[in-house]
């Protein structure tokens, strides 16, 4: 049997790799809150969340309300972000987008056909 002795042995370094990922939210209509966070390795979306303070920072935060995407594509809170990741926190839409360009259309009023000019050759 081997024995292990006991006192100060060499001192181990723990290295930790870290990823910088930023953390994109817009509150309301033209305001953007942009943060750029360091992370270790193997971070996932919710602790990126937490690690940008967006819950202390907005008030009216809902975690259940927004989705989350990286670069523009929706992933769950437990995504492992990769180095150079943007996290986008979108908010819920609050009007469908055919409805609004249904009542955009409408607002134009109709339309008269256009009717060309004689054309001389």
């Amino acid at each position: 049997m081997a024995s292990v002795e006991s006192g100060a042995g060499p001192a181990v370094q723990v290295i930790v790799q870290m990823i910088r990922v930023e953390v994109a939210y817009s509150p309301a209509p033209r305001q953007v809150d942009l943060q750029a966070i360091a992370l270790p390795l193997g971070a996932t979306a919710e602790q990126a969340l937490l690690a940008a303070g967006l819950p202390a920072r907005h008030p009216g935060f809902d975690r259940a309300a927004v989705t989350v995407a990286v670069w523009g594509r929706a992933v769950g809170p437990s995504a492992v972000l990769v180095d150079g990741d943007r996290l986008e926190v979108c908010r819920p839409l609050v009007v469908d987008p055919k409805e609004a360009r249904r009542v955009r259309y409408r607002a134009q009023g109709t339309p008269g056909r256009r009717v060309s000019g004689s054309r001389s050759r």
